[in-house]
């Protein structure tokens, strides 16, 4: 990690910055690179959208997977982006993006089922975001993995 990741990381950690500091801060550390610099606008977006900035903070979404993430944050923003387009009311778009990052698989595959499964309860589909909740988390439990994957199934699939 270089001086601009730990700096970066360094404005997201304090919790004592409100939104719109927190704005100027990652703003002043993107001013750094280039304006077309991928990783820069990811993270001028993420301070957009923490701060409720929805719409300001899809463009520069958009843009920061245009220009091409690393695979660290190229997830990341597509989850960030589903989330956001999901809270302007655009939830088929949110949908077909987590779908897909879903089965892309990968670190943020379970991050990305449980921003599908909030996409589905905004779809007007309660029981399948249950479903695909419950999928994701019964592999991170101590024991019931079989039995809860079984009645996730269910929920969709109800045996006859």
């Amino acid at each position: 990690m270089d001086d601009w990741d730990t700096r970066i990381d360094a404005v997201w950690a304090d919790d004592a910055l409100t939104d719109a500091e927190r704005i100027v801060r990652i703003d002043a550390l993107a001013a750094e690179r280039s304006d077309d610099d991928a990783r820069a606008l990811f993270e001028r977006a993420g301070a957009r959208d923490s701060a409720g900035i929805e719409a300001e903070a899809e463009v520069l979404y958009r843009r920061a997977l245009a220009e091409g993430l690393d695979e660290e944050h190229r997830p990341q923003a597509v989850i960030q982006l589903a989330s956001t387009l999901r809270n302007l009311g655009h939830t088929d778009e949110a949908l077909d993006m987590l779908r897909a990052e879903r089965e892309r698989g990968g670190a943020f595959g379970d991050a990305a089922s449980a921003f599908y499964a909030l996409a589905l309860v905004s779809s007007g589909d309660p029981v399948r975001g249950a479903a695909i909740a419950l999928e994701a988390l019964a592999p991170h439990l101590p024991r019931y993995t079989r039995s809860v994957t079984g009645y996730a199934r269910e929920l969709v699939d109800p045996p006859r």
